[in-house]
């Protein structure tokens, strides 16, 4: 009972606690509960880190791909960044790579909130769905012409 006090009270002092049991094989006193959620969580986290790397690629491609003449400097080496941070996300968790398709729409749906912030353009007036290949978002070649 003492470990999920731990837990309430101190996260970072259980996480350590944790660690110890773990690699001292104290297997009985280990918090297996708050254990499995926690490793839950993070893969969960993994999964938002996705999304949330898509949403702002898309974002950017489609301020690129409607709205030419603004194009700037900034917006090219955002989609450069986060398609690399993509790639590397995928290629530390290869495990994802199946969830991609459910990403690029979750993504997309967070790309049409970011271009409706970002631009003076209506998102409705816009693809609902992503229309971008897979090829286009992550390979085609955005040209700086500025």
């Amino acid at each position: 009972m003492q470990t999920t006090t731990l837990y309430d009270q101190d996260f970072y002092a259980w996480t350590q606690r944790q660690i110890d049991l773990l690699k001292t094989q104290q297997w009985e006193q280990v918090d297996v509960d708050n254990l499995i959620e926690e490793i839950d969580s993070l893969g969960k986290q993994e999964r938002r880190e996705l999304c949330n790397r898509l949403g702002i690629l898309l974002g950017h491609l489609l301020k690129w791909h409607y709205q030419p003449e603004a194009r700037s400097k900034s917006w090219f080496y955002t989609i450069k960044e986060q398609r690399i941070r993509i790639i590397r996300h995928l290629k530390d968790n290869p495990s994802l790579k199946p969830y991609l398709d459910e990403a690029i729409i979750i993504g997309y749906e967070d790309g049409l909130l970011l271009f409706g912030k970002e631009t003076p353009l209506d998102p409705k007036q816009l693809p609902q769905a992503c229309p971008f290949s897979k090829a286009q978002i992550f390979e085609e070649p955005v040209e700086l012409e500025l």
